[in-house]
C-alpha cells in the first residue's frame, strides 16, 4: 500500500484509466439495434449518393446562364418542355431558353444545371416567366455530391445517433460493425446503506450510487451489472469484488475509500491485484482509487453521491469511452460568465456545480454530501490546480451533465 493517498493530478489519473481501458471485441448487430452503439470499423458507401443529379426544390430546370438579369420588372421568358415525374427520366435535353418542371427529388434533365423555385415563376400556357436569376448548381444536388461509392461515410469510434442510423440505411449497411458493450460491475459499500424500498432509520441512507452509476454507465454504451449493497466487512467485500471481477470487464466501487489506514476498498484491491492510484488532486473526490485485478480495471469512487458523480463525469468516463472504442466523445462545453467569486486551493482541480441561465453561470455552493446541488445544477466548471479561485465576471467553460 505504498501508494496510499499519494495524490496525483487529474491528468495522470485519466491517463492511467486510459491505459487500463482495453477496447472490447467487435460484433455485428442489425441496423435497428445499432442506435447509441460505437462503430468498430469504418463504414463505406456501397453506391454513389445521390446516384443521379436531382432537384432539391419544386421548380423549373434551366440553364443558369439563361436567367442572367431576370427580375420582377423584366422576367426571363422560357418555353416549357413539360414535366418530369418523380423517378422518371426524359430523352429531351433542356436547350437555350427552355425549361422543364421538376419535383423535389426529381432527376434533372440533360442540359440543365440549376432549378428555379416555382414560387419565383409564373406559368402562361407553355411559357414560363422566371423572376429571379439562379447560379450554376443552385437548388441542385449533383451526382455523388453527398458520398462517392467506396468512400468512408462514418468512421470507427463514433457513437451512432438517429441521423447516423439513417445514413447507414442509405449505404445499405444492414449489419453494423460495433464494439461489444462492456459489462461494468457496480458495488456500493457501507453499513449505513439501505435499499430504495426501505425507509431509512436514524443513521441510514438509501443506496443512491448504484442507480446513478448504472444510468451513467448505460448512457455511455456499457451494460451495468449491479451487485447490491455490500457491508463494510472485508470478507464480504472481498467475495463481492472477486465475483464482479470474474463476471465483468470493469468494476466501479462507491464508498469504502477514506483518508485513513482503515481504507477497505484499497486494501482488498491490493490483495486481489494492484492499486495504481489512491488519491487524486480533485475536489470533490480526493480519495478516488484506480487499480486492477488481473486485466480488469477497478475504479473506486467516494461514497457521497455528488462527489461520486463528479469523479465519474470527469475521470471515470475515460475508462468507459476507452473500453467502447469511442473517439468522438460528446462532451458539451458552453461558455458563460461567472456570477460569483469561486474560492479554491492551489494544487487541486476544483469542480464546482453551477446553474446556467442566459449565459450566466451561478455557482451552487454546498457540501459534497448534498444531493440538491447535483439536481439543481446544469453542469460544472473547472478551477485549474494552479489557480486560487475565479473572480466574478470571468468567462468560464461549463461542462454540461
Amino acid at each position: 500500500m505504498s501508494l496510499f493517498l499519494h495524490v496525483v493530478p487529474v491528468t495522470e489519473a485519466i491517463a492511467t484509466l486510459r491505459q487500463l481501458a482495453e477496447r472490447r471485441q467487435s460484433e455485428r448487430v442489425p441496423i435497428h439495434e445499432s442506435f447509441h452503439r460505437v462503430l468498430a470499423s469504418d463504414v463505406r458507401a456501397d453506391v454513389d449518393i445521390p446516384g443521379f443529379t436531382r432537384s432539391v426544390v419544386d421548380g423549373y430546370a434551366v440553364r443558369a446562364a439563361d436567367t442572367t438579369g431576370a427580375g420582377d420588372a423584366i422576367p426571363a421568358l422560357f418555353t416549357s418542355r413539360g414535366r418530369i415525374a418523380m423517378g422518371a427520366t426524359t430523352d429531351h435535353p433542356v436547350g437555350a431558353a427552355e425549361c422543364m418542371y421538376v419535383p423535389t427529388g426529381g432527376i434533372l434533365p440533360e442540359g440543365a444545371d440549376a432549378v428555379v423555385m416555382v414560387e419565383q415563376t409564373e406559368l402562361f400556357g407553355d411559357q414560363v416567366l422566371v423572376k429571379k436569376p439562379v447560379s450554376h448548381g443552385e437548388n441542385v444536388l449533383f451526382y455523388n455530391e453527398d458520398f462517392a461509392q467506396g468512400g468512408i461515410v462514418l468512421m470507427a469510434g463514433r457513437r451512432l445517433f438517429a441521423q447516423d442510423t439513417g445514413l447507414l440505411a442509405a449505404v445499405g449497411c444492414v449489419q453494423v460493425p460495433v464494439t461489444r458493450q462492456p459489462r461494468i460491475g457496480i458495488i456500493s459499500t457501507g453499513n449505513e446503506l439501505v435499499t430504495v424500498n426501505e425507509r431509512p432509520r436514524t443513521g441510514q441512507v438509501r443506496d443512491v450510487n448504484t442507480y446513478a452509476i448504472a444510468a451513467y454507465v448505460q448512457d455511455h454504451g456499457c451494460v451495468p451489472v449491479t451487485y447490491g449493497i455490500i457491508q463494510d466487512d472485508r470478507d464480504i467485500f472481498r467475495a463481492a469484488l472477486a465475483r464482479a471481477v470474474s463476471e465483468c470487464d470493469a468494476v466501479i466501487i462507491s464508498g469504502g475509500s477514506s483518508k485513513d489506514d482503515r481504507d477497505m476498498a484499497a486494501a482488498v484491491i491490493a490483495e486481489q491485484g494492484q492499486v495504481l492510484v489512491h488519491g487524486v488532486a480533485i475536489a470533490p473526490g480526493k480519495p478516488t482509487i484506480i487499480g486492477r485485478c488481473g486485466k480488469v480495471p477497478v475504479l473506486g469512487l467516494p461514497g457521497h453521491p455528488a462527489s461520486a458523480f463528479v469523479v465519474l463525469c470527469v475521470i471515470g468516463r475515460h475508462l468507459l469511452d476507452g473500453m467502447t472504442g469511442l473517439t468522438s466523445a460528446a462532451v458539451i462545453m458552453v461558455p458563460a460568465t461567472l456570477a460569483l467569486n469561486v474560492p479554491s486551493a492551489k494544487g487541486r482541480e476544483d469542480y464546482v456545480r453551477v446553474s446556467l441561465k442566459d449565459g450566466i453561470a451561478t455557482p451552487l455552493f454546498g457540501k459534497s454530501g448534498l444531493l440538491n446541488t447535483l439536481v439543481r445544477s446544469d453542469g460544472v466548471i473547472r478551477v485549474p490546480a494552479e489557480s486560487e479561485g475565479l473572480e466574478t465576471g470571468t468567462t468560464v467553460e461549463v461542462y454540461l451533465w
